[in-house]
């Protein structure tokens, strides 16, 4: 009888470290799911490192006082880290967030020669299917994950085809035309396409996108609605002499009434050459969904 109990309780015992051990094995299982894997990274103190982003750097965290890093002038996604004293033997890390909503995290050591100097994130992002960098909502973006409108933006971009054939102007030997109205999960891509057909490169100042009161498009600002991008596919730049350029536009869903117009006004940099597109709601509500695309992630 003894024998017996001796190993009933034996066996109880063992189930009940067996049911401890699988609990706390299948309370990490959720969190380790969503664990993000780091890049590692050489730093020494008498040489900076740069790293190059796909894209704008919105936010950076560093873990210790061992780091010190900042964005490069004129260059908006580009880091420059170091080290900030000699010699630190323990490991530190520093997160970058960047205006695609991409988060990176990076373990840093300190080598007195490191391997590499220069990163390039964009490169090494393609080469691992972009395992190593994650999604953040940005506010702005709602419910649209920022690598996603990138990568719907960069479609439209490439596979450049014109729905839209009656929206368009046409002044001083520049046509500014809208090319397409995609919708996608509450937000517009406008694809534009600006033709400079004169020797003087055009340099875009700015881009406006308003609602205005269709009586009144052509003579007054009263009772403008401005309505501001997102973000834009490429930057807003100049269109050399003789050339073409064209651009993808993130807006939030909107609808706008019969009369009123929405205004897409682009004005030339210390120059007359501004052109103004008109689109009103029936093209609005015409708009293609992306769904149709194909998209390849």
């Amino acid at each position: 009888m003894k024998d017996y109990l001796k190993t009933f309780w034996t066996a109880a015992l063992m189930i009940g470290a067996a049911a401890a051990s699988f609990a706390q094995e299948s309370a990490k299982t959720p969190l380790d799911l969503g664990r993000i894997a780091s890049y590692e990274m050489q730093v020494t103190y008498e040489k900076t490192s740069h790293l190059i982003f796909p894209s704008a750097i919105r936010y950076v965290d560093l873990g210790s006082e061992y780091l010190i890093a900042g964005k490069a002038e004129d260059a908006e996604n580009v880091l420059r880290v170091k080290a900030s004293v000699k010699d630190f033997e323990t490991e530190t890390n520093f997160s970058v967030i960047t205006e695609d909503g991409r988060f990176y995290s990076f373990d840093a050591y300190y080598s007195a020669c490191p391997s590499a100097l220069s990163y390039n994130l964009q490169a090494m992002q393609k080469a691992s299917d972009k395992s190593a960098g994650q999604d953040v909502l940005l506010e702005e973006m709602g419910n649209n994950p920022p690598s996603l409108a990138g990568l719907v933006m960069e479609t439209i971009f490439k596979k450049d085809r014109r729905f839209v054939k009656h929206i368009g102007a046409k002044s001083f030997g520049v046509q500014f035309a809208l090319k397409g109205i995609y919708i996608h999960n509450g937000s517009y891509y406008f694809h534009t396409e600006l033709e400079n057909r004169t020797n003087v490169p055009f340099q875009i100042e700015f881009l406006n996108f308003k609602v205005v009161d269709k009586k009144l498009a052509k003579r007054t600002v009263i009772q403008e609605r401005p309505m501001l991008p997102l973000r834009s596919y490429k930057p807003l730049d100049e269109i050399g002499g003789q050339s073409t350029g064209q651009n993808v536009f993130l807006l939030d869903q909107f609808t706008i009434a019969d009369d009123k117009v929405l205004l897409m006004e682009i004005f030339e940099k210390n120059g007359g050459r501004h052109q103004t597109l008109q689109v009103e709601n029936s093209d609005l509500i015409k708009a293609r969904l992306i769904s149709d695309m194909h998209l390849k992630f």
